[in-house]
């Protein structure tokens, strides 16, 4: 049946049974006919077929999910059971936004991968709602996010900065703001205490938010840890504010201790450690 559930969450996310066919390399009748079994094996329609595509039907939409976790609780078991005997060396997916990957996580890295160079990393900028999404789909198995129910990893300061030919008006929240794409949680921050910002600039990355700042285009609060260097430099200017610094607490984020594969509970040992 892992096929059949496979082929169905193509279809929902593909939206026509030929390119889920095509993606599944096999021909569309073939396809047509492994959800036709799994419509059998449930007893009822899951998905609606018209000249526009196919789409989940209400049976179809309350499968999905549950489709998408026995997929990935099967790909757990299969990397756990290598990793405990000896068959691969085993491999980490970690998701965290721009700052954590760029400037939190390289030492970390080097120093777990000095212990372990067999282990290998796939490392994913996210925002905190693009993580929770990927460690439902069984897509990562760690987030370093902002978010309530996430285990308490570190507090992040967050500071406003400005280039070193911007001066900025009198009241902070008048002057135009650089800022990352929405579901950033540095942005949500923003938005929260500084509820007046205009923002000019959205940008997906934490370089192309102190590229811009830099060259006087506006302020941005942005954390402390990226931006170390850049103010010692005189390249970034910190902007005071009885505002900040404002604390963003990072913690990790996923689906039970029990579900984690050995290497990714490794990792997470080292990151709380």
């Amino acid at each position: 049946m892992l096929d059949e559930l496979q082929h169905l969450i193509l279809v929902a996310e593909l939206g026509t049974l030929t390119a889920a066919a095509r993606r599944a390399h096999l021909s569309q009748p073939a396809l047509t006919a492994s959800i036709q079994r799994l419509e059998e094996d449930f007893g009822a329609q899951l998905l609606l077929r018209g000249r526009g595509g196919a789409t989940l039907t209400a049976a179809g939409q309350a499968l999905l999910p549950r489709a998408q976790a026995a997929l990935a609780a099967v790909e757990e078991g299969r990397r756990a059971v290598a990793e405990v005997m000896g068959l691969a060396a085993g491999e980490v997916r970690v998701g965290a936004g721009a700052t954590v990957c760029t400037y939190l996580l390289p030492p970390i890295l080097k120093r777990f991968r000095a212990r372990h160079p067999g282990i290998r990393f796939f490392l994913s900028e996210v925002t905190t709602e693009e993580a929770q999404d990927a460690l439902r789909a069984g897509h990562l198995d760690l987030a370093i996010v902002a978010h309530s129910e996430a285990e308490p990893w570190r507090d992040d300061p967050l500071i406003l900065v400005r280039g070193p030919d911007f001066a900025p008006p009198a009241v902070v929240d008048e002057a135009p703001f650089v800022t990352f794409r929405p579901g950033a949680s540095s942005r949500a921050v923003l938005e929260a205490h500084f509820p007046r910002a205009a923002f000019v600039m959205e940008l997906g990355g934490i370089a192309a938010v102190k590229g811009m700042v830099r060259a006087g285009i506006g302020l941005a609060l942005v954390s402390r840890s990226a931006v170390g260097e850049d103010l010692a430099r005189g390249r970034l200017i910190e902007v005071p504010d009885p505002r900040t610094p404002l604390i963003r607490p990072l913690g990790l984020l996923h689906r039970g201790l029990e579900r984690l594969p050995p290497a990714a509970a490794a990792f997470r040992a080292e990151l709380l450690g």
